[in-house]
């Protein structure tokens, strides 16, 4: 089937060809005949990258008429980086239709210009809260729209948008169509569908929630205090990787950007602290392939919409497990091959069995490379690239005889071996005294079930165990720990099993613990100085207690284990893997850099543009 056979006018059908489109996409092909004619509702499910935004805005472009003098269309969406992508497609699509006006509403941005656009747009691209705040003002009329598109209903619903939805639908006419079009079809989006549409008809592509089949998703299992040197690795091993990195927070989205662009890799972060032009730049960067690594939020990622990103690389898993339909939805799109690669550590390997049945794939247990098979890949690279360099004798004609000169002294051997050494002394410098960062994974998860007794914070103190010692932290509730975090931090870093911890209370701004006797200087030693979610942890030993000894004055006036100045502690520990290339030598089993001058590349050391030894590569620009 071509989209010459799905019913749409001339005008719209040369658009496409311009772009290049001749055969719809599965969801194309089912939404677009029903949506030109039908005036019945719709649910789309279709993976992300299969063209979803074509499979509503082509019908929308098509069936608008142009004697109206308000909105007929309108797409609400949640971000505003898939607000300006859905206008910028919409805008092509409506090419040889001058009538068509495509106005985007989004926060960021000049409201008063926005509201003067708005006047004359046949459609309307918008995320809720500006929307809302343009109708408050009365300064956009609804009256005469007849589709109104809900897209990534899911996230607009995770983001807190449901009453925005609520009151944007309520101004529009009743009988109007909604078109809903998502990745995954959790319960609340079913919801959404029961309380806004009337017997939608629902197409699906796959399986609800399944993943895109031509992607790989590989798991790695380090230590926490590994997972940011075993995300370089994972770089390094991939010399021409064009990717996008996930992590849960915008503290460390930003964090993890900064670390890789001091360590000389070519990456920008995208949250939603960036103002709009930042975020812009950022996105312009990346679509044009000027930028090798994006380090993004799940919100944030939302309007990205490149077709040769190779490798999705989750630096946290998200906390929602059907996101990682969506994050890892960004590559193989248009029918290409790629990699989700997700790093766990040694007590998140449950959550992987979770991921699968949501997706209906397998992954594949992964190791993270060791420094031989970096150096190896990066060698080989760096000769293919050398070998495929196109040599432009007219340029370089004069200053042959000077280099022959320079070089005559030296058989051809030498030259190589020192061109070779040259360009890759450093980078086998910085891996020379690396170590394994794969954590075995004996550790599962205990069980399933919340901590029992002698774990739950908040229960009651039991007689004081002769064979433990009592630990105060400086750190509690407010700083984001549980129980659970805790216990995740004391063993990562020190590399002890879950049985050798004991009791676990954690109040609102500290914390205690205890742990076997024999391993308390270790437990100071590696768990000092470290960090929990950005907090610096201070430990210290608590004074041991008499046994059953009474608790006075309603609390921990005066007989607390000891004061809340907490301990002098290393500073330069992070428990996050905060290695550098620089001097500082990363957690145990990571990598020691030369100290050496120079910044490494993305999977290099030439320069600071990434992509391997080659500064100067330059990537094309993806196609629409």
């Amino acid at each position: 089937m071509t989209f010459s056979e799905l019913g749409l006018r001339g005008e719209v059908l040369k658009s496409i060809q311009d772009l290049g489109f001749d055969v719809p996409t599965p969801i194309q092909q089912k939404a677009i005949p029903h949506l030109l004619q039908s005036e019945s509702d719709f649910v789309g499910l279709a993976q992300t990258g299969t063209g979803k935004t074509a499979a509503f805005g082509l019908p929308m472009i098509n069936n608008v008429l142009s004697n109206k003098q308000h909105p007929q269309g309108l797409i609400i969406c949640p971000t505003r980086e898939l607000c300006l992508q859905i206008t910028s497609d919409l805008e092509l699509f409506a090419k040889y239709d001058p009538h068509i006006s495509i106005v985007a509403i989004y926060g960021g941005a000049d409201i008063r210009r926005q509201i003067n656009n708005v006047k004359n747009a046949s459609i309307v691209v918008a995320t809720p809260g500006r929307l809302n705040d343009l109708i408050n003002r009365k300064a956009v009329n609804l009256s005469e729209v007849q589709w109104v598109v809900l897209d990534e209903a899911d996230e607009m619903l995770n983001m807190g948008f449901k009453e925005d939805i609520d009151a944007i639908l309520s101004k529009t006419p009743v009988d109007k169509n909604v078109w809903l079009f998502s990745a995954t079809m959790p319960k609340e989006v079913a919801q959404i569908a029961k309380n806004y549409m009337d017997n939608p008809l629902e197409v699906s592509i796959g399986n609800k929630n399944q993943s895109n089949e031509n992607i790989e998703h590989i798991f790695y299992t380090v230590k926490e205090s590994n997972r940011y040197a075993a995300l370089k690795r994972l770089i390094d091993v991939n010399p021409d990787i064009f990717g996008l990195v996930f992590c849960r927070t915008r503290h460390e989205t930003q964090s993890v950007a900064e670390k890789l662009g001091k360590d000389g890799y070519n990456a920008e972060a995208l949250h939603g602290d960036l103002s709009q032009a930042q975020r812009d730049n950022v996105m312009k960067r990346f679509r044009d392939r000027s930028l090798q690594l994006l380090v993004a939020t799940d919100v944030a990622a939302r309007g990205i919409d490149v077709d040769s990103i190779s490798h999705v690389i989750n630096y946290n898993l998200p906390d929602d497990i059907e996101n990682y339909t969506h994050r890892s939805g960004r590559t193989a799109r248009a029918g290409k091959k790629g990699e989700s690669l997700v790093l766990v550590n040694t007590r998140e390997n449950f959550k992987i069995k979770a991921i699968e049945k949501q997706i209906g794939a397998t992954f594949t247990v992964g190791r993270i490379p060791s420094p031989q098979q970096i150096c190896s890949i990066q060698l080989s690279s760096l000769i293919n690239k050398i070998k495929e360099t196109e040599v432009k004798e007219d340029d370089i004609e004069k200053f042959l005889p000077s280099i022959f000169e320079d070089f005559k002294e030296l058989s051809k051997e030498e030259v190589i071996k020192k061109f070779i050494s040259a360009e890759f002394n450093r980078f086998i410098e910085y891996y020379q005294r690396a170590g394994d960062l794969n954590a075995d994974a004996e550790n599962k998860r205990d069980n399933e079930k919340s901590f029992d007794k002698k774990r739950n914070s908040g229960s009651s103190r039991s007689e004081y165990d002769q064979n433990k010692t009592r630990f105060f932290v400086n750190i509690g509730k407010r700083d984001g720990l549980n129980p659970g975090g805790l216990l995740r931090l004391v063993c990562d870093e020190t590399g002890l099993k879950s049985a050798n911890v004991g009791k676990i209370d954690v109040m609102p701004s500290f914390s205690f613990f205890e742990a076997d006797n024999e391993f308390a200087d270790k437990i100071l030693a590696k768990v000092n100085g470290a960090t929990y979610e950005g907090s610096k942890v201070n430990i210290e030993i608590t004074k041991k207690k008499a046994e059953n000894r009474p608790r006075t004055g309603g609390g921990f006036g005066g007989n607390r284990d000891r004061g809340f100045g907490g301990g002098s502690g290393r500073s330069d520990r992070s428990y996050g893997g905060n290695s550098k290339f620089g001097d500082k030598k990363e957690a145990k089993g990571g990598e020691k850099s030369s100290g050496r001058e120079g910044r490494r590349s993305s999977g290099g050391f030439k320069g600071k543009s990434g992509g391997g030894f080659n500064s100067d590569r330059s990537y094309k620009k993806s196609s629409y």
